[in-house]
């Protein structure tokens, strides 16, 4: 499961550590299509708001530092995670939905090797080397 182009880059996890990454954001994408299930909203939402935390790459015209740190907070797990307990503390299903569809985005860019950013460059990744920046 990994690519011979991130095995000897500083700062890439390959290996067992990144196959357990993958399965584990396999599970959960798994875990978010049963709370999304659980809400009762329709299915179309689903697809519908499933690109919504890529527009995060908006903040790189800010500069790669700003770019990557807001890029990581709409891919990482607090957000969703903060949107499912508010949906659950005030039962609000929108934030519950959001939260739920947040955690399918992550859970499916990590099961396809896309992880959190550093500052200095767009496709590296603490799984792997994504678009031109591939062969460095």
């Amino acid at each position: 499961m990994t690519d011979s182009t991130d095995e000897q880059i500083p700062g890439v996890v390959t290996g067992r550590p990144l196959t357990w990454l993958r399965v584990e954001g396999l599970a959960v994408a798994g875990a978010a299509l049963a709370v999304y299930a659980a809400t009762g909203h329709s299915w179309w939402l689903v697809p519908a708001l499933f690109l919504v935390p890529d527009l995060s790459w908006l903040a790189y015209l800010a500069g790669p530092k700003a770019g990557a740190w807001v890029y990581n907070l709409a891919h990482t797990a607090p957000l969703p995670l903060a949107l499912l307990a508010a949906g659950a503390w005030w039962d609000h299903s929108g934030l519950t939905v959001a939260g739920a569809v947040g955690l399918l985005h992550l859970g499916l860019d990590r099961l396809l090797k896309y992880g959190v950013k550093y500052d200095h460059s767009f496709g590296l990744t603490h799984l792997g080397v994504h678009g031109p920046h591939q062969h460095h």
